[in-house]
């Protein structure tokens, strides 16, 4: 690290290469939280036909969230995520928030379950619904 006289105080001045191997550079705009909440996927496969899929969201932030899915969908499908929120949040009462996104990464499958990883950006729309009880 060189260093400069600033007002006769030596400052340290940081190149790019500073940065210590250990810390990772985070490029996202929002925090990512890893929450393995409970939620559904539903949308349109390329071919048109619809379809839904149970599964756990990785991680999830304001403007997005991370799941692996077996249904193949593709990048720029539009899809909605019904997401089952905790309890702590909601007094005690079974909510579900319903959020649309688009598709905008896909990661090669897991080679133990062959799902593909998704990343979803939100779109502003939401709407926080009851839940319902399963038959």
């Amino acid at each position: 690290m060189k260093k400069t006289m600033t007002k006769n105080r030596p400052t340290a001045r940081k190149s790019a290469n500073s940065v210590p191997p250990a810390i990772e550079i985070n490029r996202r705009r929002e925090w990512r939280l890893d929450l393995p909440l409970t939620a559904e996927i539903e949308g349109k496969l390329p071919h048109g036909k619809r379809f839904r899929e149970a599964t756990k969201l990785e991680n999830i932030s304001s403007g997005g969230a991370y799941f692996c899915m077996d249904s193949g969908v593709v990048v720029g499908s539009k899809l909605n995520l019904i997401i089952e929120l905790p309890r702590q949040l909601t007094e005690g009462k079974k909510m579900r928030m319903r959020l649309g996104g688009i598709t905008v990464r896909l990661e090669k499958p897991n080679k133990k379950a062959k799902k593909q990883g998704v990343a979803v950006h939100f779109s502003k729309d939401f709407m926080v619904i009851p839940g319902t009880k399963k038959k």
